[in-house]
């Protein structure tokens, strides 16, 4: 039963994938470029989600305030000022 499961979402997840693909290409087609963009990034995240390199689910596998490998973020310090700090 956990293995059709399994198959039956990645299939699902390949559908979507595709369907984002489609969708970006229209967006890009009507010169949409912000709308093409968040497009791409759902379908980046389908992708890694279908190779295991996400979780499904916010939060999953990842403790309060932990990014992705090689993810720079924007932090302030104590006296209000900006430093960059990769995790």
């Amino acid at each position: 039963m956990g293995e059709q499961y399994g198959r039956r979402r990645t299939e699902t997840l390949d559908y979507v994938q595709a369907m984002l693909g489609q969708l970006r290409t229209m967006a890009l087609s009507e010169r949409c470029d912000m709308l093409a963009y968040l497009i791409e990034m759902a379908y980046l995240e389908a992708s890694d989600i279908i190779r295991g390199v996400r979780p499904h689910r916010v939060g999953q596998g990842r403790g309060v305030g932990e990014g992705r490998v090689g993810e720079c973020r924007l932090e302030l310090d104590v006296g209000g000022n900006k430093r960059d700090r990769a995790s």
